[in-house]
């Protein structure tokens, strides 16, 4: 479910802190910078450093240079308590930005087209209210991940033991969507976002000539069944009530109009919400493919990935955002309670870990033209959110180590 409108909401300064109002110009200052100098997965140097020189003239405790280019930063409260981290990812994607701003990326052919340059600066930010203002129990622990886009930093920065010492007792995270206005939270219990998992299968058939298709397997028209066929993986194997999407996003076969070609390449990308159908997409593909070819006397290589399982809320954490939310949002039109996304997060490797929750704040503000979708050439956001997303963590710091 998503708000039908993005016309932004009304958003009540009244409900964000002074403190946190006064820092939203050095919030805009941070995102710019970190726009202007966007940098791919695990390739986050500048950012990265960046972060640190912030860190280390606050005087917070981090880490730097995990799983390449991740930190870790430490914040303990003024009485002891739990364990609360917060992540933010850090990485750009392959694409030319289009938009004509004073802060347009200055890296060619990369840019921030999908808000984690907002969750760096939002991260910080709660880092510097948190350490100007400790009254708080516990420890709070910022998690600044890499290559969030791909090949995926969260796994390698669970296995370098972000989690431990000290270890989280929850987690939680934002993700600013554009396809929500500003003004708006969507957040719920269980599957928030979709397992990712990618395929590419190979059709080896035998070409020949376009006028003598009897002496040939035909490539392409294997691979045509084959599209259809997977098609049914979802319309007649899978539960109604439950969503999967098979996706074939790519066919190349042949070069010429009158020549049948040797082989045919299908690639694609399977979705689904359920994390007990792991394994369940892999095993049924394997099974149409190899009964197709074999009904046509041709063969195939399936090469399938397992990309990152669901993003699964705790339901105790989704309603601490929940009701932090609507302090922060007003309600009842500005939380969105079903907000779900066939999107894939590799959040989903700390929620397997800890329990915790994601969120999404709305960021889109169609009456100044900010409402292009993720990684659109021309994606940005109403910085007014900035701020909004900081107090939301505050809040949701200070409610957690109460509870």
């Amino acid at each position: 479910m998503v708000a039908t409108s993005l016309k932004p909401l009304h958003v009540d300064q009244s409900r964000i802190r002074p403190e946190i109002q006064a820092l939203q110009p050095r919030l805009v200052e941070w995102r710019r910078h970190f726009h202007q100098r966007p940098e791919l997965g695990f390739r986050e140097r500048l950012t990265a450093e960046a972060i640190a020189q912030k860190l280390q003239e606050w005087g917070i405790e981090h880490q730097t240079g995990i799983a390449e280019t991740g930190i870790v930063a430490i914040i303990p409260g003024n009485r002891p308590g739990p364990v609360l981290a917060i992540r933010a990812d850090m990485d750009a994607l392959p694409i030319q930005e289009l938009n004509q701003v004073p802060y347009r990326s200055l890296h060619d052919g990369v840019m921030h087209a999908c808000g984690h340059d907002g969750h760096t600066a939002i991260a910080l930010g709660t880092a510097y209210y948190l350490s100007q203002h400790p009254d708080f129990a516990g420890t709070v622990k910022l998690i600044f991940q890499p290559a969030e886009e791909g090949p995926g930093g969260a796994k390698p920065m669970v296995g370098a033991g972000v989690l431990k010492n000290p270890d989280v007792d929850a987690i939680i995270g934002l993700h600013l969507w554009n396809n929500l206005p500003l003004g708006s939270l969507g957040v719920r219990d269980g599957a928030m976002m979709a397992a990712v998992e990618l395929f590419d299968c190979t059709i080896k058939g035998r070409g020949g000539h376009g006028a003598m298709p009897h002496q040939t397997v035909d490539s392409i028209v294997v691979g045509a069944q084959v599209v259809n066929a997977l098609q049914t993986i979802v319309s007649r194997n899978v539960d109604p009530l439950k969503a999967g999407v098979v996706t074939i996003g790519s066919f190349h076969a042949g070069h010429a109009r009158n020549v049948i070609a040797n082989t045919a390449k299908l690639q694609g990308t399977v979705r689904y919400f359920d994390p007990g159908l792991e394994g369940f997409f892999e095993q049924r593909m394997e099974q149409i493919v190899s009964g197709v070819c074999q009904s046509h006397g041709a063969s195939y290589e399936l090469d399938y990935k397992r990309i990152y399982p669901p993003v699964v809320n705790n339901s105790a954490i989704a309603s601490l955002v929940r009701s932090v939310a609507e302090t922060v949002i007003e309600t009842p039109l500005g939380i969105v309670p079903e907000c779900q996304t066939m999107g894939g997060e590799d959040m989903s490797f700390f929620l397997q870990e800890v329990p915790g929750c994601y969120f999404f704040l709305g960021a889109a503000n169609i009456e100044r033209d900010l409402a292009y979708p993720h990684h659109h050439p021309r994606f940005d956001f109403d910085e007014t959110v900035l701020g909004m997303g900081v107090e939301i963590f505050v809040r949701c710091v200070e409610k957690f180590c109460v509870n």
